[in-house]
């Protein structure tokens, strides 16, 4: 099935989408542009205003991994073209959350 995960980022309500069955049962994220999948698709990142390039503060970023905790995901799928992790994803928002906290604190 799939379940809305309340979140948090750039507004409290942001919100993604998990879907269990995704990524052939490996589950896959819906993310829209509360995580950004970046050009090195290893990776992802956190804005609070894309058009202005604000970046979102640590305490928002630590939420949203939090949320996303309980949830397995292979893949991760964002809103801009292109923007698809199609392996690791879980792996990869940890990592890329823990790089970007250590970068603007």
């Amino acid at each position: 099935g799939l379940t809305a995960i309340r979140c948090g980022g750039h507004y409290p309500g942001s919100s993604v989408l998990h879907w269990a069955d995704g990524a052939d049962g490996a589950g896959a994220l819906f993310t829209g542009d509360t995580i950004y999948v970046v050009q090195d698709r290893r990776w992802v990142s956190f804005m609070y205003s894309y058009p202005n390039l604000i970046p979102l503060d640590a305490a928002s970023v630590t939420r949203i991994v939090a949320a996303l905790d309980p949830y397995p995901f292979h893949r991760l799928h964002s809103a801009f073209p292109g923007g698809i992790l199609v392996s690791d994803a879980k792996a990869a928002v940890a990592r890329s959350a823990s790089r970007y906290i250590a970068h603007i604190q």
